[in-house]
C-alpha cells in the first residue's frame, strides 16, 4: 500500500502540539485537459483578439474624458465611509484564509473532475505528476500531495482536518461580513456606485477594455467620485455573481444536503462540478485581485490608498502608510494561523467545532438522507482508502473465508450479541444505490446490500441513556492503533444507515471493507468504518479512546460533525 512512505498528518504530541511539516516536493505544474482549457481560455482570447482587431482596423474607441468632480458637483455618492474600508479589509483577510486553506484541502485529492465518478484518468486537471498505478493497491490517501506552508494553511501533507476548520470558520465570517457590506450598501446611496442602472455601461466597458487589452491606458476618472464602466461591472460581478456562486457551490459538496434534497445536486450538476466551479471561482478572484491591485498602482497608489483607508482625496502619505501597516498585520495573522495550527492543533479543532457545529446542526443535521440513484448510475471505479488490516486474527478470518467471523455488539444494550455473516444475511435485507462523499474530495456511486441498523437496534435494544454508537475496525489508523468512529444515535436510526456485506450486486471486496462495513449516507466517508469488528452503544463518545469521536478526529483533527 505504500503507507510507510506517507507522512501522517500532524500527530498529537504529549504536549498537545503537532509535528512540524516534513520537507517534501511541492505539487508539480498542473496537467490540464485541452477540452477544458480551451473553453475556459477561448472567451478571453477572443475578446483580446477582437480588441486588437478593432484597434488596428478602426482605431481605439472613444472614452469620455473624465470630468473633474468635487463634493458639490458630483451627482453620485462619493468617498469610502469607514464601513466600506473595514469590510473591505475584513473581506481581504478571510479571502486569503479561504484561499490558502482551500488549496490545502484540494491537495488532499489533487484532481478535479466534471464527472461524479472520479475515475482515474478522467480528471480535467491534476496537480500531481502521479498517474494512478494499476499494478498495486493505491489509495486516495497515497495520492495526497505536499503543499508548502507559505502557500497552504496549515501546509504539509495530510493536514486536511485543520485546513477544513480554517476554511469553514473563515467561510462563516466571510459570509457574515459580506452580508453586512451588502446591507449597508443598500441602506445608503453607495449602491449607485456599484449597481449598473443603464445598458450603456456595456459599450462603455468594452471601450475601456479595448484600451487596456491593447496596452493603452485610457483617461481614468477620479475613483473617489466614480468608477469607469469596466471597474463598475467588475465590482458588481465579484459581489453579486462570484460571491453567491461560491456560497452555492460549497454546500453542493455536503452529503447531508445532497443526499437529502435530490434537486440540489442538479444545480451545480454534481459534487464534482461544484468542486470544479469552486476552484475556478478561486482563480477568478485571483485574476480580479491581480488586475485590481495593478490598477491601484498604475492610477496613483498613494491617492488610491488614501481613498479606501482614510476616506480623503489627497496625496498625503498617511493613508498609504496605514494601508501598508494593515497588509503587514494581514501577513502576520497568516503566519500566526500556521503557527497555531502546528503548535495547538487540538485548540484549533475545538474552536472550529464550537463555531461551525451549531450551524451544521441548524442547517443540515435535521435532514435524514433519502436520495438514491439508478443501478446504471453506478461508478466504474470507487477509490479505495484506509489501511488494510494486518493482524493475525484478521489473516485467519480471511484464510477461512470469514466463516468464523463474529460481529460483537454490546455496550449499553439489553441484549448484547455476536452475529456471524450468515446470521446477518438472514436478517431483513436492504439494498440502496447511493453517492459516496470522501472528505478528501472524490466521490462515487455504488450499490450497497446489507442489513439496516434499525434491525440491529431492534435486536439489541439500546438503553434510554444511549446517545452515540461506536464502530470498531479490524484495521489500524495510519499512526497505529485500532481505527474507530462514532455516530449519534439519530444518524444510526436513519433508514439508509446500514451494515453492508455486498457491493454492486456481488460480495463486498476486501479493499472496500469486507466482510462488513458501515454506510451512513449523510456523512463523509471517513465516518463509515470498514472491516467492522465490533459495535458499542454508549452514552457519550467523549469517554472512548481519544475522546474526539473517532480515530481521525483524535489523530488528524478532523471535524466531529461530517455533514459537509
Amino acid at each position: 500500500m505504500g503507507e510507510s512512505r506517507t507522512r501522517v498528518p500532524p500527530p498529537a504530541r504529549a504536549d498537545g502540539a503537532a509535528a512540524a511539516p516534513a520537507p517534501a516536493r511541492v505539487a508539480d505544474s498542473p496537467r490540464v485537459r485541452l477540452t477544458t482549457l480551451l473553453p475556459l481560455a477561448a472567451p478571453l482570447a477572443l475578446a483580446i483578439g477582437a480588441a486588437y482587431a478593432q484597434w488596428l482596423i478602426v482605431g481605439l474607441p472613444a472614452v469620455p474624458d473624465p470630468v473633474p468632480l468635487t463634493p458639490r458637483t458630483t451627482s453620485l455618492p462619493y468617498g469610502f465611509p469607514a464601513w466600506i474600508g473595514i469590510t473591505h479589509y475584513v473581506n481581504l483577510l478571510f479571502m486569503v484564509l479561504l484561499a490558502r486553506s482551500g488549496l490545502q484541502i484540494l491537495m488532499d485529492h489533487p484532481r478535479l473532475y466534471w464527472s461524479v465518478h472520479c475515475t482515474p484518468g478522467s480528471e480535467w486537471v491534476r496537480f500531481t505528476p502521479v498517474k494512478v498505478p494499476l499494478d498495486r493497491l493505491y489509495t486516495a490517501k497515497d495520492d495526497a500531495r505536499y503543499l508548502s506552508p507559505w502557500i497552504g494553511l496549515p501546509g504539509g501533507r495530510h493536514t486536511l482536518g485543520l485546513a477544513r476548520h480554517w476554511h469553514f470558520v473563515s467561510a462563516l465570517f466571510w459570509v457574515v461580513n459580506g452580508a453586512v457590506y451588502v446591507a449597508l450598501l443598500f441602506v445608503t446611496p453607495h449602491w449607485r456606485r456599484i449597481v449598473p442602472t443603464s445598458w450603456s455601461i456595456f459599450p462603455d466597458a468594452w471601450a475601456v477594455f479595448v484600451h487596456y487589452a491593447t496596452l493603452h491606458l485610457p483617461p481614468e476618472p477620479n475613483g473617489f467620485y466614480q468608477y469607469n464602466a469596466l471597474q463598475q461591472l467588475s465590482y458588481f460581478a465579484v459581489i453579486f455573481i462570484l460571491a453567491p456562486l461560491s456560497i452555492l457551490t460549497g454546500p453542493s459538496m455536503s452529503p447531508a444536503l445532497v443526499n437529502r434534497f435530490r434537486w440540489y445536486r442538479r444545480l451545480p450538476g454534481n459534487r464534482q462540478v461544484g468542486r470544479s466551479i469552486h476552484f475556478l471561482l478561486l482563480c477568478a478572484y485571483l485574476l480580479f485581485v491581480i488586475a485590481h491591485v495593478g490598477m491601484v498602482f498604475l492610477t496613483g497608489f498613494v491617492r488610491n490608498m488614501n481613498h479606501i483607508v482614510i476616506n480623503t482625496d489627497t496625496l498625503a502619505r498617511f493613508g498609504m502608510d496605514i494601508g501598508l501597516i494593515g497588509l503587514v498585520i494581514l501577513f502576520l495573522l497568516n503566519v500566526m494561523a500556521n503557527w497555531a495550527s502546528w503548535l495547538f492543533p487540538r485548540t484549533i479543532q475545538r474552536i472550529g467545532d464550537a463555531i461551525v457545529n451549531p450551524v451544521l446542526r441548524l442547517l443540515l443535521a435535521g435532514h435524514p438522507p433519502r436520495a438514491e440513484y439508478r443501478t446504471e448510475d453506478i461508478s466504474p471505479f470507487l477509490w479505495p482508502n484506509g489501511k488494510l488490516p494486518t493482524s493475525d486474527e484478521w489473516n485467519g478470518l480471511v484464510a477461512g473465508g470469514f466463516r468464523d467471523y463474529r460481529l460483537k455488539i454490546g455496550g449499553e444494550v439489553e441484549n448484547p450479541v455476536e452475529l456471524s455473516l450468515d446470521e446477518l444475511r438472514a436478517m431483513p435485507a436492504r439494498s440502496q444505490v447511493t453517492l459516496h462523499h470522501c472528505i478528501q474530495g472524490w466521490s462515487g456511486i455504488a450499490q450497497w446490500d446489507g442489513v439496516a441498523m434499525t434491525e440491529i437496534i431492534r435486536l439489541v435494544r439500546p438503553r434510554p441513556n444511549v446517545r452515540a454508537v461506536v464502530f470498531y475496525s479490524f484495521g489500524e489508523g495510519l499512526e497505529g492503533g485500532q481505527y474507530y468512529d462514532s455516530h449519534t444515535i439519530e444518524n444510526v436510526r436513519h433508514p439508509q444507515t446500514m451494515l453492508a456485506y455486498g457491493m454492486n450486486s456481488g460480495p463486498l471486496g476486501i479493499v472496500h471493507g469486507a466482510p462488513l462495513r458501515l454506510r451512513v449516507e449523510n456523512q463523509l466517508g471517513f465516518k463509515m468504518v470498514k472491516w467492522l469488528s465490533a459495535i458499542e452503544f454508549v452514552e457519550d463518545y467523549r469517554h472512548v479512546r481519544g475522546g474526539e469521536g473517532g480515530y481521525n478526529s483524535d489523530h488528524e483533527f478532523f471535524d466531529t460533525m461530517a455533514d459537509i
